[in-house]
């Protein structure tokens, strides 16, 4: 069984930084893409960025504008979200996700696992 552990989050000012972290464990297969999603208060969950572990492809949100840079963590299924030059409108629950990419994708399209979420608040 797949789990996500999830770690970083809190309270920044604008224009400050926070770095997520997210380690997966029971995971099998090499072929594995890792992100992560946000939900903000009364809006629809949205992905922010996502890796591919296997191939490299990764993905960004239309929001995240070279804020935002993922990156495999040192230790085999992990991924760091470094998040800087943060803004109000990024304050949101974070949510890793965990699962099989499909056709390269850079985010999971199947068997997808969910941490519990991190929340983020950016002041102005």
């Amino acid at each position: 069984e797949v789990q996500l552990v999830e770690s970083g989050g809190g309270l920044v000012q604008a224009g400050g930084s926070l770095r997520l972290s997210c380690a997966a464990s029971g995971v099998t297969n090499d072929d594995y893409a890792m992100g992560w999603f946000r939900q903000a208060p009364g809006k629809e969950r949205e992905a922010v960025s996502c890796i591919n572990s296997y191939d490299g492809n990764i993905y960004y949100g239309h929001f995240v504008k070279d804020r935002f840079t993922i990156a495999n963590g040192n230790v085999k299924n992990t991924v760091i979200l470094q998040m800087n030059n943060l803004k109000p409108e990024d304050t949101a629950v974070y949510y890793c996700v965990g699962g099989t990419p499909r056709g390269g994708s850079a985010c999971p399209l199947g068997n997808e696992v969910w941490g519990q979420g991190t929340p983020v608040t950016v002041s102005s």
